[in-house]
């Protein structure tokens, strides 16, 4: 039997492209609403990349509780099913002190596995496996392991472009290391219920005034040191081509620093990789029905959109609301 979304645990979640506002905005809600901000951010969860991923300051976090940032070194792989571990675990123990939980971040992967419930195999992944099967990949050609797909898990290369060779390479892994097609992991995801009486809204701007904040966040990120901060990272050992070091902004960096770029170029490829990051998160997030959409910029602020998102949690998460004022 359904559970009505009313009596479901309550989620609050702030979303939107990078550098639109949304931690603004989420600091000038949490203290009203007696909320705790969790992280949905691929690239805060990283220990020591600080700077370049824009994470909350000191002096936020001792304003308003923060979660799941700073959980791995930067030469570790964060999957998105630990992603989704981690943040239902940190939204249970936020409700169990009567507080409000406000998921904040660009990820959209990881918003969507949490808030939907994905269903995710209990091997995770496993590099040896991949690596060879990219080999098969490369010496027998990928037809060959599209049409040993077809045979496995006819379903899921319904829906494969036989040239997309990640996704390929990934539902042979999956069967590989569970026993099953990867197309039942879909299947079960689809009748799982929503585990949360979700309001989530996200933030919109007029293109060109993003772009603008997008290039003053990049030159602000170079004053505070974010070459620095990567040259620290190196200096310390950790290998060029670690998942941290992948990041936006990281990997420009670290190839200037190995001589392979000029300055002026590193920042405007930092600037340009991060607009066209804003584009595809934006186009993300459209195809969501779920979320409320609220103009900022152009003379709107944050508490004009605060004040919405207030009324709102009041209306539609009633258990939280009796907590309000």
């Amino acid at each position: 039997m359904a559970v009505k979304k009313s009596d479901k645990p309550p989620l609050l979640a702030l979303v939107g492209p990078t550098a639109v506002g949304k931690s603004d905005l989420a600091m000038h809600i949490a203290p009203r609403l007696k909320a705790e901000i969790i992280c949905a951010d691929s690239a805060q969860v990283y220990r020591r990349l600080d700077i370049g991923t824009a994470k909350p300051t000191a002096q936020e976090r001792a304003a308003v509780p923060h979660h799941l940032f700073d959980l791995v070194e930067p030469d570790s792989d964060f999957s998105v099913a630990a992603y989704q571990r981690a943040a239902t675990a940190a939204i249970e123990e936020v409700l169990q002190r009567g507080r409000l939980p406000l998921l904040v971040g660009g990820t959209g992967l990881y918003i969507k596995a949490l808030t939907e419930a994905y269903a995710f195999g209990s091997k995770g992944k496993d590099e040896a496996v991949r690596a060879r099967l990219n080999r098969e990949a490369s010496e027998l050609g990928l037809p060959a392991l599209y049409r040993r797909l077809e045979k496995i898990d006819p379903a899921a290369a319904l829906k494969i472009h036989p040239n997309d060779r990640r996704r390929i390479v990934r539902a042979l892994e999956y069967f590989e290391l569970e026993g099953r097609p990867i197309s039942e992991q879909v299947e079960q995801t689809k009748r799982r219920e929503e585990p949360y009486n979700l309001l989530m809204f996200g933030l919109n701007m007029p293109r060109q005034e993003l772009y603008r904040r997008i290039e003053l966040r990049v030159d602000k990120m170079i004053e505070q040191g974010f070459v620095e901060e990567v040259e620290g990272l190196l200096k310390d050992g950790f290998a060029p081509d670690c998942p941290g070091l992948k990041i936006l902004g990281y990997r420009e960096l670290v190839a200037y620093l190995q001589g392979l770029r000029g300055w002026e170029d590193t920042v405007e490829e930092i600037k340009k990789q991060t607009r066209r990051l804003a584009k595809r998160q934006f186009t993300w997030f459209r195809r969501d029905p779920r979320i409320i959409w609220l103009e900022v910029g152009e003379g709107k602020g944050l508490a004009e959109a605060g004040e919405i998102i207030y009324r709102q949690v009041k209306e539609k998460i009633p258990v939280q609301a009796n907590s309000i004022t």
